[in-house]
């Protein structure tokens, strides 16, 4: 037996450490004491110094595990790009999803239960193009294309560092990523699985057996596949009910979130049908963590005070282990509230934006439309969300994707969203022209912008003083885009300028103070519009878009012309990086230098494949193999 005295909270720890010994000596009961055998800590995987944990915890170590062939539990580490910028997008960056775009579980917040699962991935036929390419980095794509036999299957993913453990269901057609680690089960038992998991009972085993605890943990593969495992006979109906509501629960919340497969609504109109309460689905869901919490202690065989001393445990561990601490992307917490109703007028006009490009359908929120059917947990996400207008149905507006800051123009987006207020009965004070103006695009920008993609796809083309503006809709663009918006707006708009310049002009000395204040104006209109005018001219001959290249890509060649500095920065600098040839996987750099492309897909497999040229490939020599060194045994010098 071994003797630990548990000093961490003692602000003298000498002498404290000195008059605790001395009392032990004497035979006196210590307080924060611990007698234990160190063996019986080797129970636990990893055999961390936890000398403070009970008899009963330890018990656990001793029987089943959660890793179990015969009944179709593991753990699974996932697919790493080694390029996220290649070959990730969000949802809403590509046409649509398919043969070459699958959906990428990665581990994301800490939120148990659901995930809303934006990102996308570039798999193609059976992910040649990126085996390729980790091939040629690392030398073996098995390094990085993990767990494949388990891709397209439903299970439960979690992320590598949150706050706690945080297991979600996973559903079918889509694959799991290197930070979204995922774990799997029979389809009868995912669900039980999951709601034990998501127990502070099993987030404290998993974190005890590293060491660490809290925000210091790390959650692994290795440690989930040897986590106790209790038997759940008695529990298994009422966890996988808990568990599904839960689901459901947090899906609802993210109804109102526009970046979801899940959006119906903005915070606003769902709360005005009354039948929106997020104080009382939070506590729901706080209602049913806490049975989960007590029937994981109870399957456990534990108390609530042998899961405790995990905020000491934090400090020792992270003082007692050492390894790779390096943060993922994955670390984003916060409350889904907080990010779902901050700015709710901002996200009101922002759907309000979308159903005037035709993105969203104004008809859910006049019933004319009712939502789809919640799915179920594992069914495969939708190809969009169930607020976007679906095949069929009339947009708001018919136009071609190009709307315009213009108070004189049919298609002027500031009217049209005032249309949209009157239409779904949601009348505020703010001016939207100067909303759209000034606050607008930021906003969007920040909402459009997840797991380190930038993905805005409203693009305000400016004038340098910001006095006229097109907006662009990125799922519309095409080679004729730039095109449109010269001979449909800008030429009219020029010409107008130019004939009400001409009436000043022909007034002579007769003009008034107010008219050569109007006619100075015109004159630098004019000119601003003809500059943006030549810019998009100079640009549109060789700009033929292609969704697959993503958002920031598509919009470099055209970072001039937006005025909001951060954006421009990010464009500018991705422009020069597309010169210099560091995206040469992508479309837009074989439309502006083929040679150079073509050059590199002789000698880059996964550069050819991308852009369909594989036969311009030359496989390199083998590398002889090195002679051995040892001499053959028996042989003459």
């Amino acid at each position: 037996m071994a003797i630990f005295l548990r000093l961490l909270k003692e602000n003298d720890k000498q002498s404290r450490l000195l008059s605790a010994s001395t009392s032990y000596r004497k035979g006196e009961i210590v307080e924060n004491s611990h007698n234990i055998a160190i063996d019986a800590l080797k129970e636990i995987p990893g055999t961390p110094l936890a000398y403070w944990v009970s008899e009963q915890v330890l018990s656990a170590y001793r029987g089943p595990k959660y890793d179990n062939k015969d009944l179709g539990r593991c753990t699974r580490c996932g697919l790493g790009t080694l390029d996220d910028f290649r070959y990730i997008r969000t949802f809403w960056e590509v046409k649509s999803k398919g043969d070459t775009w699958v959906n990428y579980f990665h581990g994301g917040v800490f939120s148990r239960f659901y995930d809303n699962f934006p990102l996308l991935v570039k798999w193609g036929v059976q992910g040649v193009e990126l085996k390729a390419f980790v091939t040629q980095k690392v030398g073996s794509a098995s390094r990085k294309v993990q767990g494949e036999d388990k891709y397209f299957k439903e299970g439960f993913v979690f992320p590598r560092r949150t706050k706690g453990f945080s297991p979600k269901f996973m559903p079918r057609g889509g694959i799991f990523s290197t930070g979204g680690q995922a774990g799997f089960s029979s389809k009868s038992e995912l669900g039980q699985t999951v709601a034990l998991l998501a127990s502070q009972a099993c987030t404290f085993l998993i974190s005890l057996s590293q060491g660490r605890t809290g925000d210091a943990a790390q959650y692994e593969v290795g440690l989930v596949k040897r986590l106790p495992w209790p038997d759940l006979k008695k529990y298994e109906g009422r966890l996988s009910s808990l568990a599904f509501r839960a689901w459901s629960l947090r899906r609802n919340l993210d109804t109102v979130n526009e970046n979801s497969y899940a959006f119906i609504l903005p915070f606003l109109l769902r709360q005005h049908g009354g039948k929106f309460s997020t104080s009382a689905i939070e506590s729901e869901l706080d209602a049913i963590q806490s049975e989960i919490d007590e029937i994981a202690l109870s399957a456990y065989g534990f108390d609530a005070t042998d899961c405790g001393g995990s905020e000491d445990f934090a400090t020792e561990g992270s003082e007692l282990i050492s390894g790779d601490d390096e943060a993922s992307e994955d670390t984003e917490e916060g409350s889904e509230t907080d990010k779902r109703i901050i700015s709710a007028t901002s996200a009101l006009y922002s759907w309000s934006v979308g159903v005037a490009f035709g993105r969203f359908d104004w008809r859910l929120a006049t019933g004319e439309r009712q939502p789809p059917s919640e799915p179920d947990p594992f069914e495969p996400l939708p190809a969009i969300s169930a607020a976007m207008l679906q095949d069929g149905f009339e947009p708001f507006r018919i136009h071609g994707g190009i709307l315009v800051d213009d108070p004189t123009h049919p298609q002027d987006l500031a009217r049209l969203v005032e249309l949209v207020h009157e239409t779904v009965d949601a009348h505020f004070a703010e001016n939207v022209r100067s909303w759209l103006q000034t606050d607008f695009f930021g906003y969007h920008l920040q909402r459009y912008s997840t797991r380190g993609r930038k993905a805005p796809i409203y693009w305000p083309l400016a004038t340098a003083s910001g006095i006229y503006t097109l907006w662009l809709y990125y799922p519309s663009l095409s080679n004729q885009t730039l095109f449109t918006a010269v001979n449909d707006f800008l030429d009219p708009k020029l010409k107008d300028v130019r004939d009400d310049l001409n009436a000043l002009h022909s007034k002579g000395l007769n003009r008034n103070k107010q008219e050569e204040k109007v006619l100075e104006g015109l004159v630098n209109l004019e000119h601003e519009l003809a500059d943006l005018r030549d810019s998009l001219l100079e640009i549109a001959p060789n700009y033929r878009p292609n969704h697959d290249d993503g958002v920031q890509i598509t919009a470099a060649p055209l970072w001039k012309l937006f005025r909001h500095k951060p954006w421009q920065k990010v464009l500018k600098d991705t422009w020069a990086k597309l010169e210099k040839g560091d995206y040469d996987w992508a479309h837009l750099a074989m439309n502006y230098w083929p040679d150079r492309v073509r050059k590199k897909c002789i000698t880059d497999k996964s550069m050819a494949i991308a852009h369909s040229l594989e036969h311009l490939y030359i496989e390199p020599e083998p590398k002889p193999k090195k002679a051995s060194s040892r001499k053959k045994a028996g042989s003459s010098e």
